[in-house]
């Protein structure tokens, strides 16, 4: 049935109504969402740049024969309540280490408790009010101050919250990560080689690439206990240890790669392919002297992603015990060790306010990490890129 210009134009009308409704629910989708990611941003960095500031206390300490014994007796009487407890319990360490440093005196900066550290930054704090009035006295004459916060980063984790740092959980990521490249990358390279060039289309590589798919799909934590089952109990690999972190997180990265590397492979036109065979290359010449070059940009992408989301898990590295409390930085891929989402976890649930801006400070540095590694996939995508 024909019908009139009229009823056309309306609904016409009607359609671009419901685009440009559809375009406004985008947008303010699209504005909601950044304006979260704001509000994201704007806390974690109120709450985390204080973690890189730290209150020290300038103070004469006197190597004496008391202070070997009590590091108390080596620290002005008035000052020692303001001074860390990880100081006063380093220098009796420190005189029995160095003898002949017994009867001499040193001026310099020592890191001030937690609570110090608190008042001069505004928090809330439990010093009383001589405290806090000897605090600003001291401040007055120079003598406390707060100065960029070295411990957070040469330092393991501690007990004592002025005293903790991330140095031993970023060890424990690098080492980590190390071990879930070693295995991840080559192997699902591999993988993905097979079945997008050599393996034959049948039933069996069908169910092979739907499983893959099904992988990268399920809950992480999982794989902790896949890895908890196999690694741990079944092979005996260290518990807590980067070998068997790295593991766990290699069998999670490796249907990421196996995919990206795919999806790589795919790109390369098969008219490169047919010039390599019509000048004699075998099958696994043209692979490797001419498909696998010219998708390597997209397979270090693909890798460089997975790595990065693996890096930021916590629920498969807390399975396989990776929680633990590491102060020292480890040398081995087989002792205990921490990662820094881990770190973060453990720091989140500490009852001491000081803890509240190192997790705030601990995210900020592990999403400085993220956003650099996908940055630097962006930038080898866009370097290498090919357009055919």
């Amino acid at each position: 049935m024909s019908q009139t210009f009229d009823e056309i134009s309306r609904q016409l009308g009607r359609r671009h109504r419901r685009s440009a409704r559809l375009k406004w629910v985008s947008m303010a989708a699209l504005g909601m969402a950044g304006l979260f990611l704001l509000w994201f941003f704007s806390d974690m960095l109120n709450k985390g740049l204080p973690a890189f500031q730290q209150a020290y206390v300038k103070t004469t300490v006197s190597y004496n024969e008391q202070a070997a014994r009590d590091g108390r007796q080596a620290i002005a009487p008035g000052l020692v309540p303001l001074v860390s407890r990880t100081e006063v319990r380093g220098i009796p360490r420190l005189l029995r280490n160095n003898p002949d440093m017994i009867g001499t005196r040193d001026t310099g900066w020592l890191l001030a408790t937690s609570e110090v550290d608190q008042y001069l930054k505004g928090h809330r704090n439990t010093l009383s009010e001589e405290e806090q009035a000897e605090i600003e006295d001291r401040v007055a004459k120079g003598q406390i101050a707060l100065r960029f916060n070295t411990t957070f980063f040469i330092q393991g984790d501690s007990r004592i919250a002025e005293s903790a740092g991330i140095l031993s959980a970023i060890v424990g990521t690098i080492m980590t990560m190390i071990v879930t490249l070693a295995i991840a990358f080559p192997i699902g390279v591999m993988t993905a080689i097979y079945l997008e060039e050599f393996a034959p289309d049948n039933r069996f590589t069908q169910l092979i690439e739907i499983n893959i798919n099904n992988l990268a799909a399920i809950p992480s934590i999982l794989f902790g206990l896949l890895g908890l089952a196999i690694f741990i109990n079944f092979f005996g690999v260290p518990r807590s240890s980067p070998l068997a972190g790295g593991m766990t997180l290699a069998l999670m990265t490796l249907p990421v790669i196996i995919i990206s590397t795919r999806t790589a492979l795919r790109s390369v036109p098969d008219s490169i392919r047919h010039a390599a065979f019509g000048v004699g290359c075998s099958q696994w010449q043209v692979v490797r002297d001419h498909v696998l070059p010219l998708a390597m940009p997209g397979i270090m992408t693909g890798s460089i992603i997975g790595l990065a989301q693996a890096m930021g898990e916590t629920a498969p590295l807390i399975i396989v015990g990776m929680v633990a409390f590491i102060p020292d930085v480890g040398v081995s891929f087989t002792n205990a060790a921490t990662v820094m989402p881990a770190q973060i976890f453990t720091w989140a649930g500490e009852p001491e306010k000081a803890f509240v801006e190192k997790t705030a400070g601990g995210i900020l540095v592990l999403l400085a990490v993220l956003v650099s590694l996908n940055a630097c996939a962006v930038v080898l995508r866009k370097k290498f890129e090919r357009r055919w």
